[in-house]
């Protein structure tokens, strides 16, 4: 039927050389006409289906490549990736297109979404506060908000470009949220607080659980001078206590990410914490941490030794040469905030008071303590908060 023209003549037998029974009457020659059209529409249908089905076009498939190359350099460098796709003119050169490309995040790692967001430079951070824009915090409580922004990517590691991500948000909250809180400092500190809360709560490591109680007297005096209200505290509390914050993962490119440009990796000899021993380890010094692996082909760490606050010196040992130690300073008892996976494959906490390391030689031994000492640094995030609280609190005697 779909050879059938579209007019039937009263006067023949035949349609495109198919032919009908010549006792037709004139109601049944339209309804067959009515069949042929509705076939008609029919095929007309499936021919447009077809063309959406059809293979991309070789422009399209060409476009789509560069655009997942894109990604993945993004993933290794999110400067260079970005440059990339504004070059080969799949993003444009503006805060706002490349904001909704972070939103959107396909293909992205949330790692490296989280440190081009942090970036000092002044077009980084208009990126930064696009990006916030596309969040709506109206009527959203505090805790519902920071569960919102901090899905969208993780938190950097390093202080200065968290503090600059916690500001931003702190402003469009406020923004969406006119009269909740007395200024941005307030939901600032608060939000830290909300943070710190959400690990002393879940963090099976930490034993010390804080109360409400404890909660809500943390945070007297930070609303301008004055107080939040109780209520509002005990309900952001409940909220952490009975759901934690989801933190997005990462599609394995996370580990690439972190050592992919070590400031220095080499087999050292490490001294166990409770056992003794010397054993052979490869050490990776990236990002102010000291990982170290059994065997320089594993994919996850078999130690991670962050080293804020921690301080570094030669040693003399008897049993091994060029030995050096990680300590921290003035508390010689207490255990260094570290991990590590047991044989069972449980991440535990590590219960070294110090960590003593021998290099192969004096040389390796002067090199490894120098990029060491270059990675150390306090940490400022606890000073940062520290004096936007006391900032907040000052207010209350003026």
């Amino acid at each position: 039927y779909n050879t059938m023209s579209t007019n039937v003549s009263p006067k023949s037998n035949t349609v495109k050389g198919y032919l009908l029974p010549d006792d037709l009457s004139p109601e049944e020659r339209q309804e067959l006409e009515s069949i042929r059209r509705r076939k008609q529409e029919l095929l007309q249908d499936i021919q447009v289906r077809a063309t959406l089905t059809l293979p991309p076009l070789p422009h399209t498939r060409g476009r789509n490549k560069q655009m997942a190359m894109g990604r993945k350099k993004f993933n290794m460098d999110p400067k260079k990736g970005i440059r990339f796709l504004i070059d080969s003119s799949l993003l444009k050169n503006t805060s706002d297109d490349i904001a909704q490309f972070l939103y959107k995040g396909e293909g992205l790692n949330k790692t490296a979404i989280g440190d081009y967001l942090g970036e000092r430079d002044e077009f980084n951070i208009e990126v930064l506060h696009a990006f916030l824009e596309l969040h709506e915090f109206t009527d959203l409580n505090l805790v519902q908000a920071l569960r919102q922004f901090l899905w969208s990517f993780r938190l950097p590691g390093e202080a200065q470009k968290i503090d600059r991500m916690m500001e931003a948000f702190a402003q469009r909250y406020c923004h969406c949220n006119p009269g909740v809180f007395q200024s941005t400092d307030t939901c600032y500190v608060l939000s830290f607080a909300v943070i710190m809360l959400n690990t002393s709560l879940h963090n099976p490591n930490v034993k010390d659980k804080p109360s409400v109680q404890r909660f809500t007297a943390m945070n007297r005096g930070i609303n301008d001078g004055g107080d939040l209200p109780e209520e509002l505290l005990r309900n952001l509390y409940d909220s952490i206590k009975n759901e934690p914050f989801k933190i997005p993962e990462d599609d394995g490119n996370d580990l690439t990410h972190t050592f992919f440009n070590p400031d220095r990796e080499g087999w050292l000899l490490k001294l166990g914490g409770r056992v003794k021993t010397w054993k052979r380890r490869w050490f990776i010094l990236t990002d102010n941490c000291l990982y170290y692996f059994e065997y320089t082909t594993d994919k996850e760490p078999r130690g991670i030794i962050p080293l804020e606050n921690l301080s570094i010196r030669e040693v003399d040992d008897s049993k091994k040469p060029n030995c050096f130690e990680l300590f921290i300073p003035n508390h010689k008892d207490q255990v260094i905030k570290a991990c590590k996976t047991e044989a069972d494959g449980r991440v535990v906490e590590g219960n070294h008071t110090f960590y003593r390391i021998s290099a192969p030689t004096t040389e390796e031994k002067d090199e490894w303590i120098n990029s060491i000492k270059a990675a150390i640094s306090k940490d400022p995030f606890y000073e940062m908060l520290a004096a936007r609280k006391k900032k907040v609190s000052s207010l209350k005697g003026l």
